[in-house]
């Protein structure tokens, strides 16, 4: 989220598609974190994996997912099972450094401050990338992705509008508030923890309102 000259520039749609299976494999990226990953909490018991950080133009980490549960095919998401549910059920926990604005590395502008509404843009928009809706084509489905994105940005920019609502989860075992929004596609939500990070998370198939969260010991057996 980097801005130049003072002047914030939202990232692109592409900031948020799925990344190549080579890219989400390696924990190297996780391993240069300045701060700690966070993923669902011992009651979760199913698989977990990575997926990839993000950094900002000077190469510092700045956030990065691990998925929890069946690995999405965006293609597949709409399949259903005999109960009108979908085949697969995943969540995935965006864990968002907090850093203050600061200067960028060749000193032409700023970096945004990152805040609770940077882990719910992350969320929104990767649920996005993992969204196929029916009958569209590779075309037309650039478009829409183009334009979800704005619209995530804007909701994820307006957490007390009327779109969000307000759940309790626990973090590290101690219950802390968060902002919640349900749609078709799937759940977004958002909050911070006492640890110095935001943390979003987005999934279908597995409800929002059963899961819990702590931080990751070491990251590395991941890999």
């Amino acid at each position: 989220m980097e801005t130049t000259n003072g002047a914030v520039t939202q990232p692109s749609a592409a900031a948020g598609r799925r990344p190549a299976p080579s890219a989400r494999r390696t924990v190297d990226g996780y391993l240069l974190a300045h701060f700690p990953w966070y993923g669902l909490d011992e009651a979760f018991t199913g698989p977990r994996w990575l997926m990839q950080v993000g950094t900002a133009a000077d190469g510092a980490v700045e956030h990065g997912s691990i998925g929890h549960g069946d690995e999405p095919s965006v293609r597949n998401e709409y399949a259903a099972g005999s109960a009108g549910e979908p085949r697969e059920k995943f969540a995935v926990v965006v864990t968002v450094a907090a850093n203050p604005s600061r200067h960028s590395a060749d000193g032409t502008g700023l970096l945004e401050a990152t805040s609770v509404s940077s882990a719910a843009w992350l969320a929104g928009v990767g649920l996005l990338s993992l969204t196929w809706p029916g009958h569209m084509d590779h075309t037309l489905r650039d478009e829409w992705l183009e334009q979800q994105t704005e619209i995530a940005w804007a909701l994820a920019d307006d957490l007390s509008g009327p779109a969000w609502s307000t759940l309790s989860l626990p973090v590290d075992g101690v219950p802390a508030p968060f902002h919640y929004q349900e749609s078709e596609f799937g759940w977004v939500l958002a909050g911070s923890t006492q640890e110095g990070v935001h943390l979003g998370a987005y999934g279908r198939g597995m409800s929002a309102y059963g899961l819990g969260f702590a931080m990751i010991k070491d990251i590395s057996t991941y890999g």
